[in-house]
């Protein structure tokens, strides 16, 4: 089997394969493992959209026929620079094309991506050579348009109509219509199915001297040329014989299909990484559903060795199912095209660890020139994403971890100083209540996430008892030091199930670690102290040097 588990803790909890070794030798990538993760829902707030063009109305600009257009797409940087991210095919003869070619790209929520799409008429002489090479200097030019993904992605039917102008020679400033461009945006998305199991074994067979075998089990889906691509695998249980491993997830187009064949073998596992198989069944989804409804355990079985004439052993061990489910992992995108109406929360944090605010080394430093600090720059630019989405732009806005004036610290105030309501009006209205509340609290601790959070989760909550189709974004902004771990995992998985995501922008220099825990993109899903797992990954965290630098 090689060396599948470096070590002991790292093989006993191993669900999803995170170790090294087999499923991820010598540290490369594994396709296999990325897109288990993937099916288990950690995505985030982006996507790959796929996207399709169109055109009408386009001017003649050649003398014997029609023009032969192709579009060229870029994104717009915030210096205004353009990068440049793929041509279509060139369309021969036509003032209203249709191009076949896609463009592919990761729809990002948390930033303003800016297309700028430019149609050219390709010269008669370039006809035949590849568009990759064309210089476009040497094309003439039919129109350009520009928009926001987000202004696609948000539009119910996911396309958007654009205005194709030309800057008009004869009149200085102005700009001609000069035709229309069509912009389709879809999901690049399979299968949104994903199993959840819980497969138990009994009366496994003994390979330790002194004690009973540490079973874990490695799932592996069976391709074409008969081999076995690893996808999922459980944690180890030690000294036991009749395990029931944790739920595992499997996405149906990571499989294949239901009827795709899986082999699930069951392993002793070893700290040397020589694992002792106990067992292995081939089956597929359909199968093991089967298992499931109809209350019976499938023989394991093992094969004869090499060069060996013997039959193939059927054990006594056999393999249950305990659970089967499938469930439709909905996407950001997918209650956007359902028609939910968007509701954005801000919570910024107060705690003494982002400096004295009065210093201009503070994170909260507000400087009498008019710079803003991190974190003004970071409501402004979030601010930016967000009007994109939420329709009357009133906000509720909390502050955590400072004392008010006369009074206890806080872990989740009102930052308009009400005692009443917490909304305030759009970005200006965060920027004003964050000044304004510097100015009547005291810095001060411990950064606990908790109360927030909860906080937030009774609004979602109260809105899915009220029937309301609403969708709530949390961002919350901090410096990274977080206090209440724990706490604030328990918090997520009891939100987990309510129509919520939560959006954490680290601002300054802070080590983020903690952060990234709570972001379970790069692992299992979050769990809380009483055992629960979070049935979705609702967390996303992005440095905001990062979400400036793009």
């Amino acid at each position: 089997m090689g060396n599948c588990c470096s070590d002991v803790a790292g093989g006993r909890t191993a669900i999803g394969g995170t170790a090294g070794g087999l499923l991820n030798p010598g540290n490369t990538s594994n396709d296999a493992v990325d897109n288990f993760f993937k099916s288990r829902g950690y995505q985030g707030l982006f996507s790959q959209i796929e996207l399709s063009f169109s055109a009408s109305g386009l001017r003649d600009r050649d003398v014997l026929s029609k023009s032969d257009p192709i579009m060229v797409l870029y994104a717009k940087g915030k210096n205004g620079a353009l990068e440049e991210l793929g041509r279509t095919e060139v369309v021969l003869n036509s003032l209203s094309p249709t191009w076949i070619t896609k463009q592919t790209l990761i729809y990002h929520f948390e930033v303003v991506q800016v297309l700028v799409f430019h149609v050219y008429d390709v010269d008669t002489q370039f006809h035949n050579a590849d568009v990759k090479i064309l210089k476009l200097e040497e094309q003439q030019f039919l129109g350009e348009a520009t928009c926001a993904l987000s202004e696609i992605i948000t539009k119910r039917d996911r396309s958007l109509t654009l205005d194709l102008l030309r800057q008009d020679s004869t009149r200085s400033g102005n700009s001609q219509k000069c035709g229309k461009l069509k912009v389709y945006a879809e999901e690049c998305v399979g299968s949104k199915t994903t199993v959840e199991m819980i497969l138990r074994c009994t009366d496994l067979e003994y390979r330790d001297l002194f004690s009973k075998s540490d079973p874990f089990l490695l799932v592996s889906k069976v391709v074409e040329n008969g081999d076995h691509i690893p996808i999922c695998k459980t944690e180890a249980i030690k000294n036991d014989h009749n395990p029931t491993w944790k739920q595992v997830f499997l996405n149906v187009q990571q499989v294949g299909s239901k009827e795709n064949p899986l082999l699930i073998e069951c392993y002793n596992f070893n700290s040397n990484g020589k694992h002792d198989l106990l067992g292995k069944l081939q089956t597929s989804l359909v199968e093991l559903e089967k298992l499931y409804s109809g209350g019976q355990g499938e023989h394991l079985f093992l094969s004869p060795a090499v060069g060996h004439d013997s039959q193939t052993k059927v054990l006594k061990s056999r393999l249950f199912v305990d659970k089967f489910s499938e469930s439709i992992q909905y996407t950001f995108l997918d209650y956007l095209a359902g028609g939910f109406e968007l509701n954005f929360m801000v919570a910024i944090d107060f705690t003494a660890s982002n400096g004295n605010s009065r210093l201009p080394d503070s994170l909260h430093y507000i400087d009498p020139s008019g710079r803003p600090n991190s974190y003004q720059r970071a409501i402004i630019e979030v601010g930016e994403v967000l009007q994109f989405y939420d329709s009357d732009k009133r906000f509720p806005t909390w502050g955590f971890g400072a004392r008010p004036i006369d009074g206890p610290v806080s872990h989740c105030f009102n930052l308009n100083g009400s005692n009443t309501y917490c909304e305030v009006e759009g970005i200006q209205g965060i920027m004003m209540a964050y000044t304004s509340a510097l100015l009547n609290v005291s810095l001060a601790g411990p950064t606990l996430f908790g109360p927030v959070i909860n906080n937030a989760a009774i609004i979602a909550s109260q809105s899915v008892a009220n029937g309301g189709r609403k969708y709530f974004v949390l961002l919350i902004i901090t410096d990274g030091v977080v206090t209440d771990l724990q706490e604030t995992k328990d918090a997520l998985v009891k939100a987990s199930d309510l129509p919520l995501s939560i959006l954490i922008v680290g601002v300054g220099g802070a080590d983020f670690k903690e952060m990234e825990i709570l972001d379970a993109d790069k692992g299992d899903r979050l769990e809380s102290s009483s055992g629960r797992v979070a049935s979705r990954d609702i967390v996303q965290f992005v440095p905001f040097r990062d979400v400036q630098s793009r």
